[in-house]
């Protein structure tokens, strides 16, 4: 079973790693793909509301968690090119204090991938918030379900 590793970097940031049984370029369709990003997005039991989904440079998303209390998020896409998504995101909670994200997608042999994302909280506070929120727990079983949807994919 892959495992994700979670490392802080100085005050502001944290980098979540991943290996994937699939190509890098299967996985960042999982990220550019309504349909398939509906599928592992959230906590388990939950549904994904996509009302705009736009992943181009330029382009825009805004979805809601919905389980029990719903939980929405919005932001920007600032660059998607081969290998590489560069997004600003808020959650309704905290409106007004985004996250810069970027995401590298690389395929590494035998067909498998990885994906590093470099999460920038906008300040230290912040980054402490969310680490004691359980951000990790949360992408791990994100990342568990994008590894099952990956799987239906290639079948």
């Amino acid at each position: 079973m892959a495992t994700t590793s979670h490392e802080r970097i100085g005050s502001q940031s944290i980098v979540h790693r991943r290996e994937f049984d699939a190509s890098a370029a299967a996985v960042q369709l999982a990220h550019t793909t309504a349909e398939i990003f509906a599928q592992w997005m959230g906590p388990r039991g939950s549904r994904l509301r996509i009302e705009h989904f736009e992943p181009r440079t330029g382009g825009r998303f805004d979805y809601t968690v919905e389980m029990g209390g719903d939980w929405r998020f919005w932001g920007s896409y600032h660059e998607v090119v081969q290998g590489r998504i560069v997004h600003t995101w808020e959650f309704q909670a905290e409106p007004g204090r985004p996250t810069l994200e970027v995401l590298e997608f690389r395929d590494l042999p035998d067909g498998r991938s990885s994906l590093e994302i470099t999460s920038t909280y906008a300040s230290a506070a912040d980054c402490d918030a969310m680490v004691a929120s359980g951000i990790d727990g949360g992408m791990d079983e994100d990342f568990e379900r994008l590894d099952e949807a990956l799987a239906r994919l290639a079948h």
